[in-house]
């Protein structure tokens, strides 16, 4: 099965294994059994989730292993896993070994998709991912196409390529994971946001993770999106094998160049995809038109637009598609005023860079911060948003590592340290935070952590905020 084989592989009699029962997993092991392969799940996990898991796909007449992930299993051809698997794992090690190929949910969509399949604008990135996609799908809704934010995203990709809904056009969001285990993607155009340390666990190194982000350029058609401020997106795009005349096309929160989107006086406009991009300029949008109208929001939204205009959208979609977007609950989301004081949830600020990203959109600034740090290190970050600190509230397991980064370039910042890990502590935190907070401060969630070691998820711990939000308002009003 090389790689530049798509849909016409027969599956009759084929011994695939799906690596990881789950979002991906499971629809995984039922296409490739419709259509005749020879299909056994292994899971990591038994437990009563993955047994009653298990126990549906059994009765189509599917294998499933339970607390077995690593062993890979005989005759197997091709292995399929969930994007999360890490690479080091020995059920990979063997199947180098023995020279069976892996494919991720992505790449199986893609070999899996129809001859007259729609393309893909795809899109990766350090942050700003799901926001940037939904953007996406909103600009091409508006322009009367055919169109779903799929992938990453939590819509299967699988379900959208293999569904009886046809597409136009697909906004595809794709993670470092997806896009290590998709050796043959070639999207129609692709953009990566931004790029800074995460997942560094998984891929080993920040070279091997800036690596799979730069798979999303292999192959592209017509444009490769990278934004102008990062210049390690732009290296990326330079490293990438593309289709004769692709085009490299930047963003920027500044005045663009030529082949650039960027903004002047307020306004997003485009000088990539206008007849004469020495001289002339294309009006897009109003920065008031994106919400929220923060600095990495309009970045994400430039990055929208040019995929958009690449695929050959009018400026007005892209104007009427980004007034029509609204954000997912949990990024930069406004909770309520306060006594003069506004609330920001921005539990989706999991990592050092999110967090920067939302720390440089107010001030004054009383930080609510903490959680599983994921091997990050906090200095930077402190470094650049001292200057916009009132105070800072930490809880969360790795608060210490904020603490000391606090103290060390920040010494003149109130920080109030919860000793607690249990949820009842955000309801702590927000009456901490309101104590240091003046008339005209901005309290912010943004805990540049993940949740883990307190909260479900992120959406979790963001309820848990708005939650103490509203109970602060119902006392003081």
């Amino acid at each position: 099965m090389g790689s530049q084989e798509v849909s016409n592989v027969d599956w009759q009699g084929k011994h695939v294994t799906v690596a990881g029962l789950g979002v991906s997993g499971i629809p995984a092991a039922r296409a490739l059994h419709e259509r005749g392969a020879l299909v056994t799940v292994v899971n990591d996990g038994d437990d009563e989730r993955s047994r009653a898991q298990a126990a549906e796909l059994e009765a189509l007449g599917i294998t499933v292993r339970l607390g077995d992930g690593d062993t890979l299993p005989t005759s197997t051809e091709l292995v399929v896993t969930a994007p999360g698997w890490k690479p080091g794992k020995p059920l990979f090690q063997a199947a180098a070994e023995a020279d069976v190929p892996v494919w991720g949910d992505v790449e199986l969509a893609w070999r899996l998709r129809g001859p007259d399949a729609a393309p893909w604008l795809a899109v990766t990135g350090t942050n700003g991912k799901t926001t940037t996609v939904r953007m996406l799908a909103s600009i091409l809704e508006a322009a009367g196409l055919r169109t779903a934010a799929v992938g990453n995203i939590g819509v299967s990709l699988l379900d959208a390529v293999l569904g009886d809904e046809t597409y136009d056009v697909l906004a595809v969001e794709l993670s470092s994971y997806q896009l290590h285990w998709a050796p043959s993607l070639r999207a129609h155009s692709g953009a990566v946001l931004n790029l800074a340390p995460d997942h560094l666990d998984w891929h080993g190194s920040m070279a091997g993770y800036a690596a799979d982000k730069g798979r999303i350029y292999e192959g592209n058609t017509v444009a490769c999106v990278y934004n102008a401020q990062d210049g390690a997106t732009e290296d990326l795009v330079r490293e990438a094998d593309v289709e004769e005349g692709c085009r490299a096309i930047g963003f920027t929160l500044g005045t663009p160049g030529p082949s650039q989107l960027g903004v002047v006086d307020g306004i997003l406009v485009d000088r990539a995809f206008v007849a004469n991009r020495q001289k002339q300029a294309q009006e897009l949008a109003e920065v008031a038109d994106v919400d929220p109208p923060a600095p990495h929001n309009i970045a994400n939204a430039l990055a929208a637009a040019a995929l958009a205009r690449a695929f050959g959208v009018q400026p007005a979609a892209v104007r009427d598609g980004l007034r029509a977007f609204r954000p997912d609950p949990h990024r930069i989301e406004h909770v309520a005023d306060i006594a003069g004081v506004a609330y920001i949830d921005d539990s989706k600020a999991t990592n050092t860079h999110a967090a920067e990203a939302s720390l440089a959109s107010y001030e004054p600034i009383v930080w609510i911060a903490g959680g599983l740090a994921k091997g990050a290190t906090f200095d930077e970050l402190v470094t650049g948003a001292a200057k916009r600190l009132r105070g800072v509230v930490l809880m969360g397991a790795d608060r210490a590592l904020i603490r000391e980064a606090l103290a060390r370039h920040a010494p003149e910042v109130p920080v109030v340290d919860l000793d607690r890990t249990d949820t009842g502590a955000m309801s702590a935190a927000v009456l901490e935070a309101a104590r240091l907070a003046r008339p005209g401060d901005t309290v912010l969630l943004a805990p540049a952590c993940a949740s883990m070691d307190m909260f479900v998820n992120y959406n979790k711990r963001g309820e848990a905020f708005a939650d103490a939000v509203r109970g602060l308002a119902d006392e003081s009003a």
